[in-house]
Parts: C-alpha cells; structure tokens; sequence
C-alpha cells in the first residue's frame, strides 16, 4: 500500500470518529482539555488496536464477526443516541450531564467507531500486508480528527446556543452513522 492509499485509509476510518467527536463536543459544550485527551486517546488507541485484532484473527474469526459486527456498531450508536436524545429533553441541571468521554460511554463510542478497522485488519492479514505503519497512522489520524470534532462541536453549541436541541441532534447524527454501517453492510 501507498502512503496516500494508507491515509486516504485512515481518514475514511476517522469519518466515524469525528461525526461522534462533534457530537460529544455538542454535548459537552465546554470540552476540558482532560476530555479531550481523554476521547482522543481512546478513539486513536481503538482505531489502531481494532485493525491488530484483525490482522491477528485473520481469516479464522472473520467469518463469524462479519455476519453480525455492523449489528454490533450499529446497537452501540443507537443506544448512545437514543440516550443523548432522551437527555436533551430531560428538565435537569445541566451541571449533572453525562461526560461521554468518561465510563462505559467511552468504551461504547471507542468500539462502535472503531468496528471498520477490524475489517480492515481482517483485510491486511488476507493480503499479506504489514500491519505496523498502518496502524500508527489510522491512530495518529483518528486522534487528531477526535480533537478537530470536538472542537467543532464545542464552537458549534457557543456560536449558535443551541442547547438541547444540538445534542438531540448529536444523539440523532449518532444514530445515522448505525445506519449508514447498516446500509453499507446490505441489511437493507
């Protein structure tokens, strides 16, 4: 592989990171730079670990994590989505709101936007392609767009004063990303 196919990759891979970055920037509306580290770490870490799985695996798991790993992802958004989407209307303290870059919510996001790179590790080991390069880069890639998305996510909410109507659309953006995994996958 080229050094551009590799980044061309690897930003392919980081779409899923960043929607749900800008999301959880929405929801944050005052990202911390400990949050930031926080989500970006983790979805770098899970976008370059997933493709090491894969390539680990190779073709002896694939067969039974293909025919159901986009129902995987897509369970994880919905149920994060469903959940921004119930707590933008909820009447609280806005004091009290859930830090997606904290607990089971991390680990959620983290797997479910990193699913494609277990295919793509999968891909690698199939074709006798080293693992090493590629994977530093899909990390390094999904990391820095984690920061842009939550950045962008963060002027969004300030900028516009959106408030609970930007994280239901954070929550339904989420669920759009299952979707398209669904779509792309032939479900429908």
């Amino acid at each position: 592989m080229s050094p551009v196919e590799i980044i061309a990759l690897a930003v392919a891979l980081a779409m899923d990171a960043l929607a749900v970055s800008i999301a959880a920037g929405v929801a944050l509306r005052q990202v911390s730079g400990r949050q930031t580290f926080r989500l970006a770490w983790h979805f770098g870490f899970f976008q370059a670990g997933m493709p090491v799985v894969g390539w680990l695996a190779g073709s002896t798991v694939r067969e039974h994590i293909a025919a159901f790993d986009h129902w995987i992802a897509f369970s994880l958004l919905f149920i994060i989505g469903v959940k921004m989407i119930k707590e933008a209307f909820e009447l609280r303290d806005q004091t009290l709101r859930r830090d997606p870059s904290k607990g089971m919510s991390l680990v959620a996001l983290s797997v479910a936007t990193s699913i494609d790179a277990l295919a793509v590790g999968f891909s690698f080991s199939l074709l006798g392609i080293s693992i090493w390069i590629p994977v530093l880069i899909i990390g390094l890639v999904a990391l820095g767009m984690t920061v842009l998305g939550l950045y962008l996510g963060q002027k969004a909410v300030q900028a516009v004063r959106l408030g609970p109507a930007a994280e239901a659309v954070g929550g339904f953006v989420l669920i759009g990303i299952g979707m398209r995994i669904l779509i792309a996958h032939g479900v429908f």
